[in-house]
């Protein structure tokens, strides 16, 4: 294995999974502006998830379409001269 590759810096954080409330506390490296009070009264930064083991379709065995940022419509909206002229 190669030395020095991993960074040493790990903190708690708390993943918010936006899609239906769903947090977890975990050592991470990953920093954020946002804050959370967790359950032990302690401010730790908030990382928000758009989806997490408890809403994607393949945990819970159900299909769900989740389109936060408006992702289709920016792809219909990207190729709507070729869909018109098409018909």
């Amino acid at each position: 294995m190669k030395k020095d590759i991993h960074p040493k810096e790990y903190k708690f954080v708390v993943f918010q999974d936006i899609s239906n409330g769903y947090s977890f506390l975990s050592k991470s490296t990953a920093t954020s502006k946002e804050t959370i009070k967790w359950e032990d009264g302690k401010d730790y930064p908030l990382i928000k998830l758009e989806i997490s083991h408890t809403s994607h379709p393949y945990f819970t065995g159900k299909m769900k379409l989740i389109d936060t940022a408006g992702r289709v419509d920016k792809f219909r909206n990207r190729y709507k001269k070729h869909f018109d002229s098409k018909g």
